[in-house]
This record gives structure tokens, sequence and C-alpha cells, in this order.
């Protein structure tokens, strides 16, 4: 295999050699992931795909970089529609908890984050994440503490160190424990604050460009901690600006119990109340939903993250993924916190989808290509990316993960969509953005994994002490 160039990328990538799956289908219920090609080739030129095909690739004009895929599978970099990045420094708490009592513990921690440890904490979570072939990740950041400084500045600086693609959340709460809410009244923000703060971030921060990096969207917390008026007043602060909208719903029976004793209907009904379904809107987890609730979803396009291993850790329950992708509403993979999911790999979450869909619905509840499918293109499409990202077609951003399966880890196992999903998670071997390196034979391009670890072990113990203290 050839060196990676240092700095920016060549004018002109070329991947042969790999098998290539290019998930260009729209719609996992008609043909799986689309085309693939036991032997192909990608060529990228500028940041964007030119041209995906069997066999070696034509003749360049040029220099050329050229990568040698033997033995390897070449996806569509992977797409995280759920995240809380803050959360790599509370790893471990609460770890027999229900959600409600795993909130109950964490959120007096979590009211002493501050702006130099969501950085580190962000950097340390996109690292990991993006060692396990993801170019884009949504964090939903919410906890907004008064001696916290600029800590969702600290989110978009740490994710800057690492290259990848982030939707930067700017969640909001303003229904502390005095109003009936589950966080303490020090972590929330009053209804006008956490709107011009806001308004404010996508000011700062948000790329509406085609190969923008940094985006950021609407993200009032979750019905149990955000009032009415905010979420009402959020969505069309959204839709003035030109943002997507995201919230956590129907995570857990607990919250469905709570939403029919206060407001006489379940989470979605109440959600479609405020204005909160529609194309530009993906939810998180989406577990307790009826058949009504699924029909909803695909009606008005809403997406919804899945996030297995956190759905399982905290014992909320699996979604029903089939139901909604034959629904047509749009499914993408998330990690969701690494407080509730201490793996924090997005490329675990293929298989962990794959097995809990099937021991909860049957066999036919998800394939493994249904699993590549939300894992990619469901995710771009629930960010509102899909004509960017997703899937390996000519003029779409080059966001490309080269998996390693020569080894004895796959070996035997000649469809290699199923060794990815079935798998242990493959050591990757390239992991482009945009056709820049992010991740060259299992290493972080861009940053020391090493100091990585040693900064976020730091937080950790800083934030731990202010949580016993």
């Amino acid at each position: 295999m050839s060196e990676h160039p240092p700095g920016p990328p060549a004018r002109r990538t070329v991947i042969e050699g790999a098998a290539v799956v290019t998930v260009d289908t729209p719609d996992p219920n008609i043909s799986g992931t689309g085309t693939e090609y036991p032997e192909g080739h990608v060529v990228i030129d500028n940041g964007r795909i030119s041209a995906v095909g069997p066999g070696p690739a034509p003749e360049q004009p040029g220099p050329v970089h050229r990568i040698d895929g033997s033995g390897c599978l070449v996806t569509p970099g992977l797409v995280n529609t759920h995240h809380h990045l803050y959360q790599w420094a509370t790893r471990g708490y609460a770890v027999d908890a229900t959600l409600f009592g795993w909130l109950t513990e964490l959120y007096p921690v979590w009211a002493g984050i501050d702006e130099e440890l969501t950085g580190s904490a962000t950097a340390a979570g996109l690292g990991w994440t993006a060692l396990s072939g993801c170019t884009t990740v949504a964090d939903h950041h919410y906890v907004f503490p008064d001696t916290g400084g600029d800590v969702l500045g600290g989110v978009v600086a740490g994710a800057d160190r690492i290259g990848v693609r982030l939707h930067a959340v700017r969640g909001s709460m303003d229904r502390g424990q005095s109003a009936g809410g589950l966080p303490p009244d020090s972590a929330v923000e009053d209804t006008e604050s956490a709107l011009r703060g806001t308004e404010e971030a996508i000011r700062r921060f948000h790329d509406p460009s085609f190969d923008s990096r940094l985006r950021v969207a609407v993200g009032p917390c979750s019905p149990f901690s955000v009032s009415g008026e905010l979420m009402r007043s959020a969505a069309e602060l959204a839709r003035r600006h030109g943002v997507r909208l995201h919230t956590h719903l129907a995570e857990t029976s607990d919250e469905l119990r709570q939403c029919e004793r206060e407001f006489g209907c379940d989470p979605v009904e109440y959600a479609d109340r405020l204005g909160w379904l529609g194309e530009d809107v993906w939810l998180a987890h989406g577990v307790h939903l009826s058949e009504r609730n699924v029909a909803r979803l695909g009606e008005t396009g809403t997406g919804v993250a899945h996030c297995p291993s956190s759905n399982g850790r905290l014992g909320a329950g699996v979604a029903p993924v089939r139901p909604l992708l034959d629904a047509r509403a749009p499914v993408g993979l998330g990690v969701d916190g690494v407080a509730s999911n201490e793996s924090g790999r997005l490329g675990d979450e293929l298989r962990q989808a794959l097995l809990l869909g099937r021991a909860h619905y049957g066999p036919d509840a998800l394939s493994v290509r249904d699993a590549l499918w939300t894992g990619t293109r469901g995710g771009a499409r629930c960010l509102g990316r899909e004509d960017e990202l997703g899937s390996l077609e000519q003029g779409k951003l080059a966001d490309i993960a080269l998996w390693d399966l020569d080894g004895l880890g796959h070996a035997g196992i000649e469809d290699p969509v199923a060794a990815l999903a079935l798998g242990p998670l493959p050591r990757l071997r390239t992991l482009l953005r945009g056709g820049e390196t992010v991740v060259a034979d299992s290493r972080l391009v861009r940053e020391s994994e090493r100091e990585l670890t040693d900064e976020l072990r730091r937080d950790c113990s800083r934030i731990a002490a202010k949580g016993v203290g």
C-alpha cells in the first residue's frame, strides 16, 4: 500500500482492488445497498467522487495518489446521527440504572462541565468513533452551566482537531426540578436564554455549503426537561433559519407514562401538536412507538436515530426499525452518549442493530445490507445530506471507509458486507473525509491517541471531583 501524503489531499486519489459497496439505492426495501463490485475502484478528484466501477480504474491524467485496496471492503463513511460527546468524561456511572435513574445520578455531575472539558472530550470521542469508520457525527449538546464558559465552542474546537464532519445540535433545557423536570435547576437555562443561545450558535457556526464540515441544528433536549413553549418556539426558530430539528423522543416506558399523565397523549402525538414532525426533523431513539406512530413518522418523513447499544444498556427496549423502514421513515444509527454506551464506536452499532432487531422482531427484521444502509445513507437522510453523503456515487463527497478484511477475524466470510456487519469490527486501513485522510493504517492522522487519552483521563478525574464536591 502506498504511503498517505502529508498535508492537504492529492488532487486525484484512486482506490483499487477492493470490494466496493456503493449503497447507491435510496430505499433499502427495493434492492438492499444497491450496486456492488467484488473487485472495483473509486476515483476521487478534488474531494469528490469522480468515478466508481468494476475492475481497475481507467487511466488518470497527471499525478495520482494510489491506495491498494487488496483484501479490503470500501464503503461510504459511517454517519452517526446521535451522540453526546461531553459524556466521554463520565463513562461508567449508574451502570445498572434505567434512564430516569441514570439521568438523576449524572445531571449533578454534568452541571460541572466547562469549555476545556467539552473540547477534550469531543476530540477523544470523535477520534475514537473515526477509528470505527465514522466520518460524520451529530452531537446533541444540551448542558450549559452558568460557570462553564463557551462549552459549545469547546465542542466545535474539539471536532476541528480530528477532521470529521460535525452537526452541532444546540440543545437546551428550561425545565429543572423546581418545574417538575429531571435536571437540577443549576443545569438548565430560562426559555429566552435558551432561544438566544440557539440563535447565536446558528449565527456563529452554521455552514450550509455542500461540503460543509460544520452545521448546526436546533435540539431542545426532551419533553421531560423542556417546556412546551421552548419546544414550539425552537421549531419556529429552526425553520426561520432553515436548519434541522432534533430531540429525544419515545425512549422509555417511563417517558410514555409521564407524557400520558401530563399531556394526555403519547410522545409522538405531543411532538406533532408542537410542530415537531416533518422532513426537517430527526428524533433520537423512537423505541416505544405504536403502529399509528410509525405510520405518522412515515407520512411526515420524520427520521429516527436508532441507538441499539444505549437502549440495551439502559433496558429501554428495541426500536421498531423494520416497521419504520417499511413506512418509509428515514432511519440512521447513533452511538448515543458513551455514558450509556461505553464502547462509543458507530461501527459496532451495525452488528448491534442487526442482532437486537432480529432477537426482538424475528429473522426478517434487518439484513446485513439493511444495517449498512442505516449506518450510511439512512443516517445521511436523517441529517438532510443524502445528496452529499452516505453513498459512493459520482459527484458526492469522498467520505470513504476502507475496511481491512484480510485477517483471521474475517477469513472465510465470502460476503464482505456480512463480514463487516456480523464479524468483529474490522481494522480500518483508511478513512477519508472529502478525500482528506483522517485515519491511516488504524491511526489518527491529526492527533495522537496517547495524548487524547491523557487529556481525557485528566478531565474524567476533574469532573468526578466536582461531582463529589
